[in-house]
């Protein structure tokens, strides 16, 4: 998780939803600090982004105040601190996600929600959270995901998380419930920032307006210039192109590899089966298995018999796009050293690699190792989604490297190189 941020989340507790302030574990020298925004024994929490916004601006005698990026955050506009979704925690709801069927979204927002509540139970040192995190290790199945639950044995263990949480949760929920206190916040303030989100929301329905507007109106066709018109006729009378499969280069540590993949709505698939992605060592020994016949997921795939042809009468050219040549040697080595050693498009190409091949294999391993809870997912996310109120990370970056490395080792092991 990238150091020195300060995140705005939302708690759903017995009384109510609050909105209150994290910052996941950064460093200070030697010392690893995590915390919440409160004072002493008291997690602070309010009802309204509004008063979040005005509590902020105004006060200074609160455990966050040294933290790096506290200077930042009271400069933030009160919609910048409305938390985003994935970081919506609803401490009421576990019981019923815990009683639901082990689905793959079902299971990651019990874990988010799980995670956070443990943060809470260190910081503020809840003896009955430790407790029932102790007590409870069947608890540390929900990092496996759907494939964790599947099966006679895996309903078995779903149904023990269920009793874990039914037979201790009332407690853990008390327990957090007498940490939150809501401070008194400066009337003035809360004015002036309910009057930046009320000016926020005329600005969207502005901007809607103003979309529907422009959309009854008649526009003459524009003509667009020789060369642009070349340039799409030669895109569209692309062989892969219309077939709406695409050629992949995979670069890995010990080799160069070629596959095919395309998508049917949202959905990648590539050419393999059961998960596994089947590669060659080139393009020509791609084509040449092109054009025989075999078991594969791509048949179901209406174009590929086109493929198919062209493979036979050998007129076809593997031809791999810049967009599809995925390296991935060295961004493990490059996360270790910092975000500016980072080749910010070669890692977003390779995130996308792993979350294809994750969804066409049915796993939620990628999605878990890079959601924003997760040190690998914070840095990632600082990346990839640049944001100036944002600090950068600071040092070390270990843990993320080798993260980024187990991924690597995931995708490669559902490699069948032939």
């Amino acid at each position: 998780m990238a150091s020195g941020d300060i995140v705005p989340i939302e708690l759903g507790l017995t009384d109510g939803d609050l909105v209150t302030l994290w910052a996941p574990r950064w460093r200070d020298g030697d010392d690893e600090w995590e915390a919440f925004l409160g004072h002493e024994d008291d997690l602070y929490g309010f009802e309204s982004v509004a008063e979040l916004a005005a509590f902020i601006r105004t006060n200074s005698d609160n455990d966050l105040v040294d933290h790096p990026a506290w200077k930042i955050i009271a400069g933030l506009s009160a919609v910048e601190l409305e938390p985003e979704e994935n970081f919506s925690f609803d401490l009421v709801a576990v019981p019923e996600l815990a009683a639901s069927d082990p689905e793959a979204e079902t299971i990651a927002e019990l874990e988010d929600t799980l995670a956070m509540v443990r943060n809470i139970g260190e910081v503020c040192e809840l003896d009955p959270v430790t407790k029932f995190f102790g007590s409870h290790p069947v608890l540390g199945a929900l990092p496996g995901g759907v494939n964790a639950f599947l099966g006679r044995d895996g309903e078995e263990l779903w149904d023990q998380v269920g009793a874990a949480i039914a037979k201790g949760w009332d407690e853990v929920l008390d327990a957090i419930d007498s940490v939150i206190h809501t401070p008194e916040v400066d009337a003035e303030a809360v004015t002036v920032a309910e009057a930046e989100l009320l000016a926020a929301d005329e600005n969207v329905v502005d901007a809607d307006d103003t979309v529907d507007s422009e959309e009854d109106e008649e526009f003459e066709p524009v003509d667009l210039a020789a060369d642009d018109e070349d340039d799409e006729d030669d895109e569209d009378e692309s062989f892969w192109n219309e077939v709406g499969i695409d050629p992949i280069k995979i670069i890995t540590s010990e080799r160069t590899l070629f596959t095919l993949r395309c998508y049917l709505g949202d959905e990648p698939i590539f050419l393999g089966s059961k998960g596994r992605i089947l590669t060659f060592p080139t393009e020509r020994a791609l084509a040449r298995y092109l054009a025989d016949d075999h078991e594969h997921d791509l048949v179901r795939v209406s174009t590929y018999a086109e493929v198919q042809t062209a493979a036979v009468d050998g007129s076809l050219e593997v031809e791999v796009t810049d967009e599809n040549v995925y390296v991935l040697p060295g961004l493990a080595d490059d996360l270790a050293e910092g975000p500016e050693a980072v080749d910010v498009d070669q890692l977003d190409l390779a995130v996308e690699l792993f979350t294809d091949a994750a969804d066409y294999a049915e796993n939620d391993t990628v999605e878990q190792a890079l959601a924003q809870a997760t040190p690998l997912g914070w840095y990632v996310s600082y990346l990839l989604n640049p944001d100036p109120t944002r600090m950068a990370p600071n040092p070390p970056f270990a843990a993320e490297a080798q993260s980024w490395r187990e991924l690597e080792q995931n995708l490669e092991s559902r490699l069948d190189k032939q």
